[in-house]
């Protein structure tokens, strides 16, 4: 089988570290194309597989293609691409904005195999979070290989289309906002007198040991919240003001006006 990616940026890099350093594929396995030869050379000797600036080099060989380009570039790229991949090539899209429908019609009608996902950026540490909805002509042996491929760098679940505007805006987009929560936290653990990195170390140890309390504990986020909250304590003291000037309004806004977004590319 070979894998094949058009794009070579963060995101394909990521999911092609995760794919190798999990086994789920060998080098030789894996091409990949991108723009320049100097990013070519880069991701060739970072992961020892075959890469070229040809598109459709990579689109000719591989059994399962990966777009991972911009939505911005998809036109160019599959007017480029769409009359060399194979008839029964598994095409998975890792665009925001580009719906199956899209795709099929870009790829010239009825039959094509078509797989849509959206990763997050924690893919770069093995810790992606991806949303994957498949087309009518992808067996379930078929979305099984590609889950498996998606589960080397993080978690992938399956959902209907009409929600992965809602999967960028609760985690395609989130890790935004999360970084921002961190960098306020830090800034003001600074602010009363923290070293900089040790007020960075602090504030994100602690999202990543929440996080992984709601994970795993299974307890809902409101009965960990209050496992904090002592009475008459500080913690409550914080989550009162929080409440006041809107932290949870604000999120929601948010997710909203980046769903909104992502509906109307």
């Amino acid at each position: 089988m070979k894998i094949g990616f058009i794009g070579l940026g963060n995101m394909a890099t990521a999911m092609i570290g995760g794919m190798l350093q999990k086994g789920i594929a060998k080098p030789e396995e894996i091409a990949g194309s991108c723009k320049t030869q100097a990013t070519a050379e880069k991701v060739k000797d970072r992961f020892n597989i075959s890469t070229t600036i040809s598109n459709v080099e990579v689109a000719k060989q591989s059994d399962i293609l990966f777009l991972a380009v911009k939505p911005i570039f998809f036109p160019e790229v599959i007017a480029e691409i769409k009359d060399v991949v194979k008839k029964d090539a598994l095409i998975v899209s890792i665009a925001a904005g580009r719906s199956l429908s899209y795709l099929a019609e870009a790829f010239g009608g009825e039959g094509r195999k078509l797989i849509r996902c959206m990763p997050n950026t924690p893919a770069l540490v093995r810790e992606g979070c991806t949303g994957v909805c498949v087309g009518e002509h992808v067996s379930e042996q078929e979305l099984e290989q590609v889950l498996k491929l998606l589960r080397s760098f993080g978690v992938a679940s399956v959902v209907p289309e009409r929600l992965m505007d809602v999967v960028i805006g609760v985690s395609g987009s989130s890790p935004a906002y999360v970084f921002m929560f961190i960098e306020a936290m830090a800034d003001e653990a600074v602010a009363e007198g923290m070293p900089r990195a040790q007020a960075y170390q602090f504030a994100a140890q602690s999202v990543l040991g929440s996080a992984k309390m709601v994970l795993e504990t299974g307890k809902h986020p409101g009965e960990l919240k209050d496992m904090v909250c002592s009475p008459g304590g500080t913690t409550i003291q914080a989550v009162k003001v929080l409440e006041e000037t809107g932290l949870r309004a604000a999120v929601m806004d948010a997710m909203e006006a980046c769903i909104e977004k992502s509906r109307n590319m």
